[in-house]
């Protein structure tokens, strides 16, 4: 895949093994996080394991003048991105509606919501004037229906579908292409930040389960990416076998 591949919170879980997958298939990678140290150390690994071309751009994704000056800052080689992976996401808490943190739900909607609609607003202008290009948003299977203690991230993962659909419209006559994949059940440090760093209580949620992994929905991306250009994978829900909904899943 001779392809530039734009993946947001790529320094673990989903967005880690996205670039993994593209770059395993030959795609030029610019891979976001925070943190310069993970995103460096990632870096190393992907040249060494697949020979792979990446170039970092280290910034905070609700940072919205950084996120404008990163992406000016490509070099001309590097700004003809042909796939767009809105994947930076999280939740923090389990609070009910009526008892939340209000500055916590500020980082959560910043995060899920309203960046990715800056990095679409970015980047999908350049995808228009070069004639091709797709967007990949993660939503979730919490934005089919809400849930016990996650009304905030529903919501957020809920806007994620309608923005998706909204897109799509928005650009169905051209040739570029939009996909809301949302996953169930995904062991990643996602369940450890929503208990604020209690580890024992993120691996309760997957206790019993046989959960999905980053790479597991890396999988998803790329099909979605690779079917032939008049085809566009609209939406996928991609659960473990023993989930049935968000809130309906075997334990053994």
């Amino acid at each position: 895949m001779d392809k530039i591949v734009f993946i947001t919170g790529a320094s673990s879980g989903i967005g880690a093994g996205c670039a993994r997958k593209f770059a395993s298939q030959g795609a030029r990678l610019i891979l976001n996080a925070r943190s310069v140290d993970k995103l460096n150390a990632f870096r190393e690994e992907l040249e060494k394991q697949y020979g792979a071309k990446v170039h970092l751009l280290p910034f905070d994704v609700r940072d919205r003048k950084a996120a404008s000056v990163a992406l000016e800052s490509l070099p001309e080689e590097w700004k003809s991105i042909d796939i767009l992976v809105n994947n930076a996401g999280l939740v923090i808490g389990v609070d009910k509606e009526q008892e939340g943190n209000l500055d916590e739900w500020d980082i959560v909607i910043d995060t899920n919501i309203k960046s990715l609609l800056a990095m679409t607003r970015l980047v999908v202008p350049g995808m228009l004037e070069r004639g091709r290009g797709h967007i990949i948003n993660i939503g979730s299977i919490a934005g089919d229906a809400a849930y016990p203690g996650g009304s905030v991230y529903c919501a957020t993962k809920a806007a994620v579908k309608a923005l998706s659909d909204g897109l799509r419209i928005d650009l169905v006559d051209t040739p570029l292409r939009v996909t809301n994949i949302k996953p169930g059940l995904v062991e990643t440090n996602f369940s450890v930040v929503r208990f604020r760093g209690d580890k024992e209580k993120a691996d309760n949620v997957y206790k019993g389960t046989r959960p999905l992994t980053g790479d597991d929905i890396a999988e998803t991306v790329y099909f979605a990416a690779s079917v032939p250009e008049y085809m566009q994978i609209a939406e996928m829900l991609v659960m473990p076998t023993c989930q049935a909904t968000g809130t309906i899943v075997s334990r053994k």
